[in-house]
């Protein structure tokens, strides 16, 4: 277990981290969400221990320290290679400065870039690749030498969509090797497709933590899409509903009464084709949670 408690980074006289604290699992993506400037690079830096905490204490196994440090692959947001070196020349000075075994780096090293599809690029400099192929390699960076802990910051920044689904199904992998995923993102749909828990930040302070289900469930309302065959203009005479937006074979309602006693009116009048319930959005999520703490 990953595990951050009562975390406190200050810069002089500014809180950038306020009392944060939370678990990753194995096996699961735990998503670290807000605006830009809600201190969530600075989280993952004091993990990294690149700064060090004000306060508080970070541990993996009930360890701290150089088996932390040992055990971890990091993608930063801001993206650093040394453009002027070959492709594998980059490569492979990493996977020494993580200590792989000198045999196996040559093998490593074609089997990522061939799995990312660039092995072409192997013998070519740095900066002759496109944006997203550079940041190909700095993904390889953080995952070569197979650490327990991921930690990705706006991992897809810069892809496009194809690539994206290319490193969205190696994160998927990574679940199924157990491996501990902290992710960090201000893209609210991102997190929604891949976490299971997350934590909402905000001005360095937790807004709201857990589940993205049972987040959900907390800030969803009774809102629902309905298709159906027949007139429109029944809806208009049901009591208990806010019509939201109206078609001529769909419609979005939000339900103030029972839900049951409406769709036993809907079908009254029409032939429904679909019922269903609509999920709140992360981002929808977020507004509200911020609006409540600053009433």
């Amino acid at each position: 277990m990953l595990t951050v408690e009562n975390l406190v980074k200050d810069f002089k006289n500014i809180r950038a981290v306020d009392n944060i604290s939370f678990k990753v699992s194995p096996g699961k993506i735990f998503g670290i969400l807000g605006p830009n400037g809600a201190g969530k690079t600075t989280i993952l830096r004091v993990i990294l221990d690149i700064l060090k905490p004000t306060s508080g204490s970070i541990q993996f196994d009930n360890r701290g320290g150089k088996f932390l440090k040992d055990n971890l692959g990091y993608l930063p947001e801001e993206r650093g290679l040394y453009k002027k070196s070959k492709v594998v020349d980059v490569l492979t000075y990493f996977a020494k400065l993580k200590r792989l075994e000198r045999q196996t780096i040559p093998g490593k090293i074609d089997a990522w870039l061939e799995r990312l599809e660039i092995p072409n690029y192997k013998n070519k400099k740095i900066e002759e690749l496109s944006k997203g192929n550079q940041q190909k390699i700095q993904f390889i960076l953080a995952v070569l030498h197979n650490p327990d802990i991921l930690i990705l910051d706006e991992p897809f920044s810069g892809f496009d969509p194809i690539n994206q689904q290319m490193i969205k199904n190696i994160i998927k992998d990574f679940i199924k090797e157990e491996k501990y995923i902290l992710l960090s993102t201000h893209v609210m749909e991102v997190a929604e497709l891949l976490c299971s828990e997350i934590l909402l930040i905000d001005e360095g302070r937790e807004v709201l933590k857990g589940s993205v289900k049972s987040i959900k469930s907390e800030y969803g309302d009774e809102t629902y899409n309905i298709r159906f065959k027949g007139k429109a203009d029944y809806l208009n005479q049901i009591s208990g509903i806010e019509i939201i937006e109206l078609g001529n074979s769909e419609a979005k309602i939000l339900i103030n009464g029972n839900p049951n006693d409406v769709l036993k009116q809907i079908l009254d009048h029409v032939e429904l084709l679909n019922f269903s319930k609509v999920e709140p959005t992360m981002n929808h999520i977020f507004l509200e949670a911020v609006r409540k703490k600053h009433r």
